[in-house]
């Protein structure tokens, strides 16, 4: 029988052979703030830890864009994240109140572009 993880081979004999680390093909900064204040206000008091995934993932993918407005459906981030489109829903919704994106779109059906707010920057 053989088990097999991202990391490790194991088969019946119980040895163990290493498998290569995935490497990912850029590494993004965060900042202090995120990680320091950001995480225990959405998680801690506004019990909305959805909220911080979807603005890391929004913090990620604005980074890798030199901080351009990011295009993403309510499906997209929901794939991106592993979250329903509700719960997205709602945790934009917080985002935008907490003053943390802001969110346009051209028209009604159209993708909604969000651009990360840093305001700890100024």
């Amino acid at each position: 029988m053989i088990l097999t993880s991202s990391f490790l081979l194991l088969t019946s004999h119980f040895s163990l052979l290493t498998l290569p680390v995935p490497r990912f093909k850029q590494t993004i900064p965060i900042d202090d703030y995120v990680i320091d204040v950001l995480m225990r206000d959405l998680i801690g008091h506004d019990q909305q830890p959805a909220a911080y995934l979807v603005y890391l993932y929004l913090y990620g993918q604005a980074a890798r864009k030199k901080w351009k407005p990011v295009a993403a459906s309510l499906r997209t981030l929901a794939d991106a994240t592993g979250l329903s489109k509700s719960a997205i829903q709602i945790a934009l919704a917080t985002l935008r109140r907490r003053e943390l994106i802001v969110t346009t779109r051209d028209h009604a059906t159209a993708t909604s572009r969000h651009r990360v707010l840093r305001h700890w920057r100024m």
